[in-house]
């Protein structure tokens, strides 16, 4: 039986199409391919390049010794890095001191939020008590008004603790972290209550069945599962604390209490020795720590995000 070159050459193809990298597809044309995938990448290299020129200009201005932003128009056409030794040197810009206050303040409200946050979403899961719908609406719109309009009150009643107990009151790392955590449950309470709901309730109640009780299955098996959720609510926590202005300027008053947020603004609040390029040094070494925390727990992001949407 004779056999065609086509049939011969189908053959082939066929036999080699269940090996890796033996048949490989014809090429799209490429109008089909910009209009399948080509302008997603378009976009994406536009919002990509919208989203690192700030960036990059502003690591421009903190190397231009001119101290300007009009002469950092050019990027990168001056190379100093003076402005990095002088937020060390100067004594009214204790920027050291400003550091340590913003590491601290920073993770010591994030710690608190997490616990709080999760222990007030444990209670709204897992247990059924008069008033917890109105609780948890309460807390929702409770949380439509910012503190900043409480900012007067805030400052009164810091100034009367601190005539009792000066080291909660004005003027203290403490006191603005109470400030802080006062705030802390509301939105972060639905973001955690929305994880817990997707952790089974028979693990609870086979925990129960072996004798433990409510804060022996939070601590040891809860908050293993929904480790997620809280990387997401310190890392936001830590970012809005530490960016935060209206709060801390108001109650750190010496420049040795006030965080970066507030010191950094003294480079270039002054009508007649602004700073751009001090200021620009700060802003870079101040994104570090929450550059260095969204990297350390980028894992769980995703994940801590999307997985109480779910439920």
């Amino acid at each position: 039986m004779t056999t065609t070159r086509a049939e011969s050459t189908a053959a082939i193809t066929t036999a080699d199409a269940g090996v890796p990298g033996a048949a490989k597809e014809p090429r799209r044309p490429f109008k089909k391919y910009f209009r399948e995938t080509g302008w997603r990448h378009l976009v994406g290299i536009a919002i990509g390049a919208f989203a690192l020129f700030p960036l990059l200009y502003i690591i421009s201005a903190s190397l231009n010794p001119g101290g300007t932003l009009l002469t950092a128009n050019a990027l990168f056409s001056n190379f100093s890095f003076d402005s990095y030794a002088t937020l060390f040197q100067s004594p009214q810009h204790p920027y050291g001191a400003w550091f340590m206050n913003t590491l601290i303040i920073g993770l010591v409200t994030a710690a608190g939020t997490v616990l709080l946050g999760a222990l007030a979403a444990y209670s709204f899961s897992r247990m059924r008590f008069t008033g917890r719908r109105f609780s948890l609406t309460a807390l929702l719109v409770v949380q439509m008004f910012p503190q900043m309009l409480a900012m007067v009150a805030i400052f009164l009643l810091m100034v009367s603790i601190g005539d009792i107990f000066p080291a909660i009151g004005l003027n203290s790392r403490i006191g603005l972290i109470m400030v802080y955590l006062g705030g802390a449950l509301g939105a972060n309470t639905y973001l955690m209550y929305g994880f817990f709901n997707t952790v089974p309730a028979s693990i609870d109640e086979a925990a129960k069945i072996d004798g433990a009780g409510h804060a022996r299955i939070f601590f040891t098996i809860i908050l293993r599962l929904v480790a997620p959720i809280l990387a997401v609510v310190g890392l936001l926590s830590f970012i809005g604390t530490s960016s935060e202005f209206i709060l801390a300027s108001v109650i750190l008053i010496d420049p040795e209490q006030q965080t970066l947020a507030v010191g950094l603004y003294k480079f270039v609040s002054d009508e007649f020795s602004k700073n751009w390029s001090v200021f620009g040094a700060g802003a870079v070494l101040a994104a570090v720590l929450p550059v260095a925390l969204f990297l350390a727990l980028q894992k769980y992001i995703v994940g801590g995000l999307t997985a109480g949407s779910v439920k």
